[in-house]
């Protein structure tokens, strides 16, 4: 159950940050709002989860789901641009992330 709330902690992290981007620095009310609101939950659900997984771990990992779904985010919805050399990074990240779980032992 650790790792369900994780995931869906690292995915509002992916929400308050597009949320951020849209509230065009907290200046349109109801994305600064639903901004707040991902960011008090992501953050709560992440404490949930770190009363069964390590801190290092949990932490890497809500971190590691936001800036990928972040990067992803930006380049399907907002039309960053998407070079080999920044898909490359991502999946050293993401290469990071399953290694982490991989050696975790949960």
């Amino acid at each position: 159950m650790a790792w369900v709330l994780l995931i869906l902690a690292g995915l509002l992290e992916v929400v308050w940050a597009f949320g951020m981007k849209a509230s065009e620095g907290f200046t349109r009310p109801a994305w600064a709002a639903l901004t707040v609101v991902a960011m008090v939950a992501s953050v709560g659900l992440l404490g949930l989860a770190m009363r069964n997984l390590p801190l290092g771990t949990a932490y890497a990992i809500w971190t590691g789901i936001g800036a990928l779904g972040a990067f992803l985010v930006g380049i399907v919805v907002l039309g960053e641009a998407a070079t080999p050399l920044r898909l490359a990074s991502a999946g050293l990240i993401l290469a990071g992330l399953v290694g982490l779980k991989l050696s975790s032992g949960e």
